[in-house]
């Protein structure tokens, strides 16, 4: 079966968003409660409950709750349930190496979830061609934008939902369905092959000689605003006493500011999304570079007894790469590719940018400039990304062009690693 997800913007009336903010409240008070019971335990040396008997305490608790824990009983079980799970699989990724220890959630910072793990109580119906409504458990009826059929809603689509997460975003509460199908054999694919080169000044260079750009996340007025935003809360920052908690201006500060990420958020994660799709959808097979991007973003900032050199040009630098999402990309690339019978091939990124894909030589002196390349053998002479891009296609093996129409470029027989499908 293939896991997948929808997400839907809810629409609760004043009552219900009062009783989802109460709830969302509720995850991460008993969230915080978990964690200090664990912290309490490692100072005295005790060992932590397991699971189930945590389940166990947390549900009779919920049904008699002790004084000062009445918020309990506001949370449905199910819900309480999930976020002993979660917290559970928390410290497993952490002891395995895969992620940070928990901390405690901040009530202003922190975003709020609730877990409805039993699909079969959502009773999901569509109302009409852009309405659709489900029940939520302690809250009632509530809708959503429908812009997707739904399996066991929709009789054309095949699968079933399995759960739903509700999540509070700066613009609202959003429901995220979670979905499963049956797997379906991908259709047969042409052999058209592309490499494509992440980079700064085009987003995306593809061997075709094509370029896919990021539009402006945000317009003129609204860069200007975030820009006067940022500054109005660092001078209340600094104006605030030491040791002193967050005052509501500048809370209020903050959630303005992070409106406006958020909404560059929503308008870069919708290009990706259209940008990869048609990418995926045009071309077979995509070659990309094997990018750390969490290596090429690390700060040269240094140590204190070894100074780094350059350090707000390399922080400049590493904003604009993040801003790109180049990781996001490739894992759009990834899971698109395979969905529609494609694959995705990953190649070594060293030389990719200095080598010419022409006559195959590597000379760092025929960079002549962020967007100029001309070879000192050669002298072929184009757009260096598009040179880039070129050498990934043919380093993946997928060449139909360069290097005398060869597939396999003779300089780049480094292995390749193909993601499985």
């Amino acid at each position: 079966m293939a896991r997948s997800v929808h997400v839907a913007r809810l629409y609760p009336e004043i009552g219900q968003l009062e009783r989802l903010n109460t709830q969302g409240h509720a995850t991460r008070a008993l969230w915080n409660l978990l964690h200090e019971w664990h912290l309490m335990c490692c100072e005295h040396r005790r060992p932590m409950l397991g699971w189930p008997e945590i389940d166990r305490q947390v549900k009779a608790a919920r049904r008699d709750p002790p004084e000062g824990f009445e918020w309990l009983a506001k949370l449905p079980a199910q819900a309480c349930g999930a976020v002993v799970k979660l917290y559970v699989a928390a410290w497993k990724r952490c002891y395995s190496g895969h992620a940070r220890p928990p901390r405690f959630k901040s009530r202003h910072r922190a975003r709020m979830a609730i877990d409805i793990p039993q699909a079969p109580d959502f009773r999901v119906v569509r109302l009409n061609r852009r309405w659709g409504e489900f029940t939520v458990p302690m809250v009632g009826r509530i809708r959503f934008r429908w812009t997707k059929p739904l399996p066991g809603v929709t009789r054309t689509v095949p699968g079933r939902l399995t759960g739903a997460r509700l999540v509070h975003e700066t613009n609202g509460w959003h429901v995220v369905f979670r979905i499963e199908t049956p797997d379906v054999a991908p259709p047969e694919r042409s052999a058209s092959a592309v490499g494509i080169d992440r980079g700064v000044t085009h987003t995306l260079a593809l061997s075709d000689g094509t370029f896919r750009d990021m539009p402006k996340l945000l317009s003129d007025s609204e860069a200007k605003r975030l820009l006067r935003l940022e500054r109005k809360a660092a001078r209340q920052r600094r104006s605030r006493p030491k040791n002193q908690p967050t005052s509501n201006r500048l809370n209020q500060t903050y959630d303005q500011i992070a409106k406006l990420r958020a909404r560059a958020k929503r308008r870069r994660d919708d290009w990706i999304h259209q940008t990869t799709t048609e990418i995926t959808r045009e071309f077979g097979a995509v070659a990309v570079e094997d990018l750390k991007v969490q290596s090429l973003t690390r700060s040269a900032r240094g140590t204190v007894a070894e100074p780094g050199r350059g350090v707000r040009r390399k922080a400049g630098l590493n904003r604009a790469i993040l801003g790109m999402a180049w990781s996001q990309i490739g894992e759009h690339l990834d899971y698109k590719t395979t969905r529609t019978g494609g694959v995705l091939v990953k190649v070594p990124a060293p030389r990719t940018s200095q080598r010419c894909h022409a006559c195959g030589l590597v000379d760092p002196a025929s960079r002549r400039s962020q967007s100029l390349y001309v070879c000192t053998n050669c002298a072929w002479s184009g757009n260096a990304d598009t040179n880039a891009a070129l050498n990934i296609v043919n380093a993946a093996g997928l060449a139909v062009s360069g290097r005398g129409g060869s597939r396999v470029a003779e300089a780049c027989e480094a292995p390749t690693t193909r993601r499985a499908a």
